[in-house]
C-alpha cells in the first residue's frame, strides 16, 4: 500500500472506533480504492454502509468479506457475515436467499466442529418464525437456548436480542406481567451504550412493536423518547429503518405531531418502496392514509389506502372511516362487518372495534354498536393498557348518548377523558370532549357543553383537523326551538324525533310506512339543515330544542 493508503486506513479505523460512521466510510472505501482490503476492513466497511443506510452496498461487502474469511479459513467470521446477509434478507422478506445464507453459516460452523456465539444468533430467526407461527412456546425455548450461547461467551448484543425475543414470546403467551419487564431491559442496554448499534434499529423496531401488540403507547412513547436522545449523542445522525419509521410516525400521530408523522411515514414508504419493495410498505401507505384522512384530505388519503392494499396491508378501519366522512354509511357499514367478523385474535378485534361502533352508531344500530361496546370494554379490561381502555369508555358513552341516557354518557366519557390525558392523546381527548356536550346538552347544561365544544374546536384546528373543527362549528351554530319548526318540514320532524328515541333507519320507516330509502334522505336533509354530521348530535339537538 502507500503511505496515502495506509493513513487513508488508519484514519478509518480509528474513525470506525469511535462510531463515526460517515468518515470512517469515506477513508476506509479510499483505502478499498487503492488496494485489497484485509476481511476485517471489509466487514468494518459493510457495517459503515449499513448505519449509513445504504443497505444493498454492504450486502455485497458482506459477502465480499465472508468469501475472504472462508478462504483464510475463519470459519467463525465467515459464518457471522452469512448471518447478517441471511437475516438482513429475512426482514426484506425474501425468503429463499434468506434460508440459503443462514443454512450456509450453519454449514460452516458445522463443518469446523465451532462453538460460536454465532450458533446463538442462528436460533434467533427460528424463534421468530415460531411467534409468526403461532407456537410462542417454542419461540421461548428457543431464545433461552440462544440466552445460554450468549452468556457463556459474554455478548451483551446476543443476550440482550434473545431476553427481548423471550419477552415477545411470554406477551404471546399471556404473560405480559413477565414480558414487559424483559422489553424494558433489553431498552435499558440500547440506551446504555451496552449494544453493537448494528442492532439498535431491529431491538428498538421489536419493543415498539410488542408495545403495539398490548396497546402500550405510553411505554412505546417513553422509549421513542429515550431512543431519539440517544440518537443524538451518536457521532453521526442516526437512520432509522422503515419498519421503525412507521412505528415511530403511529406514535408521534397519538401524541398530535401530525407533521412530523407524516414526514417519518413518508420516509418510510421511501425507503421500503425501493427494488425490490418490501411486504412492510402497506403499513407506511396506511400511515399516511391515516394523517391524510384526519386534515380532511380524502382524495390523498383513498390514494394512500389503495397503494396500502397493493402492498397487502390491509386499509380498515381507515378506509371505512373515510368512507363515513364521505356520507357513505353504508359502503362504510358492509366493509367493517366484514373485517369484524373476519378478526379472530382478540388484539385484532380491539383494532376494529372502535370504529365499528362510530359507523353503527351513524347508521343508527344502537343495539348491535352496544353489544360490540361491550365487547370492546371486556378486552380492554383483560389488557389493561391505558388507551384501549379509554377507547372503550368513548364507546360506551357514544353509545349511551344515542340511547338517550345522558347521566351515564358523562360520567362515562369523563373516564374516558382523564385517560387521555394521561396518555397524552389529543385528537382523542377533543373528540371525547365533543360528546361530552352533546351528553351536556341533553340534560340542558349549556355552560359545560359551550365550553367542551370550544376546547375540542381549538384543539382540532390546531392539528389540522378540518372535518372535525367543522363538525363543531357546526354543533356551536345549532339554532333556537323556533329556527327549528321554521327549518324543518313536518315529516323531518318526525323523522328527527324517531332518530332521537334511538330507532334504526328500518325502524323509522316502519314506524312512519316509508321506505329506508326516503328515511335515509330525510335524515341527510336534517344533518344539512341543522349542520349535523351525526346521530347523536342530532339527538341532542332534538332533546334541547323540546321536539322529543
Amino acid at each position: 500500500m502507500s503511505m496515502v493508503t495506509v493513513d487513508a486506513l488508519r484514519q478509518g479505523r480509528e474513525c470506525f472506533e469511535r462510531q463515526a460512521w460517515r468518515d470512517a466510510h469515506a477513508r476506509l472505501s479510499e483505502a478499498n480504492s487503492e488496494a485489497a482490503l484485509e476481511p476485517e476492513d471489509i466487514d468494518r466497511l459493510a457495517k459503515c454502509a449499513f448505519m449509513l443506510g445504504r443497505e444493498s452496498e454492504s450486502a455485497d461487502l458482506w459477502e465480499r468479506a465472508h468469501h475472504e474469511f472462508q478462504n483464510r479459513g475463519n470459519a467463525e467470521q465467515a459464518a457471522g457475515c452469512a448471518f447478517r446477509i441471511g437475516f438482513d434478507l429475512l426482514l426484506k422478506g425474501q425468503t429463499a436467499q434468506g434460508s440459503g445464507w443462514l443454512a450456509r453459516a450453519r454449514r460452516l460452523l458445522d463443518d469446523a466442529q465451532q462453538d460460536s456465539v454465532v450458533r446463538g444468533f442462528l436460533l434467533t430467526p427460528e424463534a421468530i418464525g415460531s411467534i409468526r407461527r403461532g407456537d410462542p412456546a417454542r419461540a421461548y425455548e428457543l431464545f433461552s437456548e440462544a440466552l445460554a450461547i450468549g452468556r457463556r461467551f459474554h455478548d451483551s448484543d446476543l443476550t440482550t436480542f434473545a431476553r427481548l425475543g423471550q419477552g415477545r414470546a411470554l406477551i404471546r403467551m399471556g404473560r405480559p406481567a413477565e414480558g414487559v419487564p424483559l422489553l424494558d431491559e433489553a431498552m435499558v442496554a440500547i440506551t446504555a451504550g451496552e449494544m453493537s448499534p448494528l442492532h439498535v434499529a431491529d431491538m428498538y423496531c421489536s419493543v415498539i412493536d410488542a408495545c403495539a401488540e398490548i396497546f402500550d403507547l405510553r411505554r412505546a412513547h417513553e422509549w421513542t423518547e429515550a431512543l431519539s436522545r440517544w440518537c443524538e449523542r451518536q457521532a453521526d445522525e442516526y437512520p432509522y429503518r422503515g419498519v421503525c419509521l412507521i412505528h415511530r410516525a403511529e406514535i408521534l400521530k397519538i401524541h398530535g405531531l401530525w407533521s412530523d408523522a407524516m414526514g417519518e411515514a413518508e420516509r418510510a414508504r421511501e425507503q421500503l418502496v425501493v427494488p425490490p419493495p418490501k411486504p412492510a410498505a402497506g403499513g407506511a401507505y396506511y400511515q399516511c392514509g391515516e394523517l391524510h384522512r384526519l386534515r380532511g384530505e380524502f382524495e390523498k388519503a383513498e390514494a394512500s389506502y389503495r397503494q396500502a392494499s397493493e402492498f397487502g396491508r390491509r386499509p380498515q378501519p381507515g378506509l371505512a372511516l373515510l368512507r363515513l366522512a364521505q356520507g357513505d354509511t353504508d359502503a362504510a357499514l358492509a366493509s367493517m362487518r366484514r373485517v369484524v367478523d373476519e378478526a379472530r385474535d382478540p388484539s385484532m378485534r380491539a383494532r376494529v372495534l372502535g370504529a365499528y361502533v362510530e359507523i353503527l352508531l351513524a347508521a343508527g344500530d344502537t343495539d348491535t354498536a352496544r353489544a360490540a361496546a361491550n365487547e370492546l370494554r371486556e378486552i380492554a379490561g383483560t389488557i389493561g393498557a391505558p388507551f384501549l381502555l379509554a377507547m372503550s369508555l368513548h364507546c360506551t358513552g357514544a353509545v349511551l348518548v344515542a340511547a338517550g341516557d345522558a347521566d351515564g354518557a358523562l360520567s362515562t366519557v369523563r373516564e374516558a377523558l382523564d385517560l387521555w390525558r394521561e396518555i397524552e392523546a389529543p385528537y382523542e381527548e377533543a373528540r371525547s370532549r365533543e360528546l361530552m356536550a352533546i351528553a351536556s346538552r341533553l340534560v340542558g347544561d349549556d355552560d359545560t357543553a359551550h365550553l367542551e365544544l370550544d376546547a375540542a374546536r381549538r384543539v382540532f384546528q390546531r392539528l389540522g383537523a378540518v372535518t372535525d373543527a367543522a363538525r363543531v362549528a357546526a354543533l356551536v351554530r345549532r339554532g333556537a326551538p323556533a329556527e327549528a319548526g321554521r327549518q324543518l318540514t313536518s315529516r323531518e320532524l318526525e323523522v328527527l324525533g324517531l332518530v332521537a328515541t334511538g330507532k334504526t333507519n328500518r325502524a323509522i320507516a316502519d314506524a312512519l310506512r316509508l321506505s329506508e330509502k326516503t328515511v335515509a334522505r330525510h335524515i341527510s336533509n336534517i344533518f344539512t339543515k341543522l349542520g349535523l354530521s351525526t346521530r347523536a348530535a342530532a339527538t341532542a339537538y332534538a332533546y334541547r330544542n323540546r321536539l322529543v
